[in-house]
C-alpha cells in the first residue's frame, strides 16, 4: 500500500468512527429525553467537541491528499468526505439540541408517554446506520433504498407537529413542554435529512451521477425509465 494510499484508508477510519460517535450521541440525547437524566444530556454536549474536531481533522487531511494531484476516482473520494464530514458533523449538533431541550423538559411533569419520538430516532438511526454501510461497502443501491424513507420521517414529524399544536389550544399552560418537544421532532428530521444527504453523496462516489434535487423525477435519479 503506498503512502497515498494509506492516507485514503486513513481518512476512511476518520469517517467511520465519526459516524459511531454521532449515532452514539443521539441515542444518548433520546436517552436523556425519555429517562428525564440530565447528566446524560450533559454528557452529550460535552461529546459535540469530539465531533467538531473529527470535522476539522477530516478537511485538513482532505486538503493534505488534493495537494497531491489525485486521480479522479481519488478526488471524487475525498470531496465526498469533506461532505459526509459536514453532515455528521451537523448530527451532532441536532442531538446537542436535543439533549438541550430534554434539560428542559425534565424540569417538568411529563406531558405525555413518548412513543412518536423514540420511533422516530430509530428510523432515522437506521437511515444513517444504512448510508454509512453503503459507503463502507460502495453499494449505490444500497444509498439510493435509503432516499424514500425520508419521506416518512417527515410524515412523522407533520404528524407529531399537528398532535401538539392540538395540546397547546386544548390548554395553553402545555405550550411551553410542546414546542419543546416539537423542537425535538424538528431536530430529529433533520437528521433524517442528513441520513439521506450522505446516502446521495454515496450514490454520487459510487456511480459518479448526482441525483441530489432530482427526487420529483424518478428518472433523473438514473433509475431505468418504465416500459
Amino acid at each position: 500500500m503506498t503512502h497515498f494510499e494509506s492516507s485514503i484508508e486513513g481518512l476512511r477510519e476518520r469517517l467511520l468512527s465519526m459516524a459511531s460517535h454521532a449515532a452514539n450521541n443521539v441515542r444518548l440525547a433520546m436517552k436523556a429525553l425519555i429517562e428525564r437524566d440530565d447528566d446524560q444530556a450533559m454528557r452529550v454536549e460535552e461529546a459535540d467537541n469530539i465531533l467538531d474536531s473529527f470535522e476539522k481533522e477530516i478537511d485538513e487531511v482532505a486538503i493534505q491528499l488534493l495537494l497531491r494531484a489525485p486521480l479522479a476516482r481519488d478526488l471524487r473520494f475525498i470531496m465526498i468526505a469533506t461532505r459526509l464530514g459536514h453532515d455528521l458533523e451537523r448530527v451532532g449538533d441536532e442531538a446537542t439540541a436535543i439533549a438541550r431541550r430534554s434539560r428542559d423538559l425534565s424540569r417538568e411533569p411529563q406531558l405525555k408517554p413518548y412513543v412518536d419520538l423514540p420511533r422516530m430516532a430509530q428510523m432515522v438511526l437506521e437511515m444513517l446506520g444504512t448510508a454509512i454501510e453503503a459507503f463502507v461497502r460502495g453499494d449505490g443501491e444500497l444509498a439510493r433504498s435509503i432516499i424514500p424513507r425520508d419521506k416518512e420521517v417527515d410524515l412523522l414529524n407533520k404528524q407529531l407537529q399537528r398532535e401538539l399544536t392540538r395540546f397547546i389550544a386544548e390548554d395553553p399552560a402545555n405550550i411551553t413542554r410542546c414546542l419543546n418537544l416539537m423542537a425535538i421532532s424538528k431536530r430529529l428530521e433533520r437528521i433524517g435529512d442528513h441520513a439521506k444527504n450522505i446516502a446521495e453523496e454515496v450514490v454520487y462516489l459510487c456511480e459518479a451521477r448526482d441525483i441530489r434535487h432530482t427526487q420529483r423525477n424518478p428518472n433523473a435519479t438514473g433509475a431505468p425509465a418504465a416500459p
